[in-house]
């Protein structure tokens, strides 16, 4: 999933992947989030391989209820946050900080430790939903930032040739390449690309 934004408002219900060893207790889950935004999908032990399931069943959100979650549970949660992003709860009995650092450095959305209380399931959900949204929203921007101070870079190299080897000034040596790229509908960072290249098989560059 590429970053996304995830509402529980729209009429489009968002469906949950539990993973319990506690059966009786993931259907206690699954009842309270009966008439909410939020559709149980699938129930799931944790025995099982995490992204496999996910890959099976694509839910929207991962609900983990576990005592003890393991490195390959750990493991398994960051490569979904790398790579498929999605909110992620979870739920443990234990009050391990050590344990909620490496869970949220991991792609968990939110931990909750202590008894669960199935009748907050739906407020945790939504809690875990913003938090996921503001995150992504956060990483998308970083990202935006990224490619801009990137393509300026190229650019920037590029007008520094044409106005060392071509004689214009900054602005000529920019309205060029803006006008290269228009004229063959292609982005200023990519024409900046190609006459570098150009200008370094020619000998024009070092």
């Amino acid at each position: 999933m590429s970053v996304q934004q995830l509402s529980s408002t729209t009429a489009k219900l968002l469906t949950v992947l539990i993973i319990d060893d506690n059966m009786d207790r993931a259907l206690t889950f699954e009842t309270a989030l009966k008439d909410t935004p939020y559709l149980v999908k699938h129930l799931a032990h944790t025995s099982v391989s995490l992204l496999k399931e996910v890959e099976n069943t694509e839910p929207d959100i991962i609900l983990i209820d576990i005592e003890s979650p393991n490195r390959d549970t750990i493991e398994s949660l960051s490569t979904i946050s790398a790579f498929n992003p999605k909110p992620i709860v979870m739920f443990s009995e234990q009050d391990q900080p050590d344990l909620m650092r490496e869970s949220i450095k991991a792609g968990v959305s939110a931990y909750v430790s202590g008894d669960t209380n199935p009748d907050r399931a739906k407020f945790i959900l939504d809690v875990a939903v913003a938090r996921f949204n503001e995150h992504q929203g956060l990483k998308n921007e970083l990202s935006d930032a990224k490619r801009q101070l990137e393509s300026r870079k190229w650019v920037d190299q590029a007008k520094a040739l044409l106005i060392e080897k071509q004689n214009m000034t900054e602005q000529e040596a920019y309205s060029a390449i803006r006008k290269m790229a228009m004229d063959n509908g292609q982005k200023m960072e990519d024409v900046a690309k190609n006459l570098i290249s150009m200008m370094q098989l020619m000998g024009g560059a070092k």
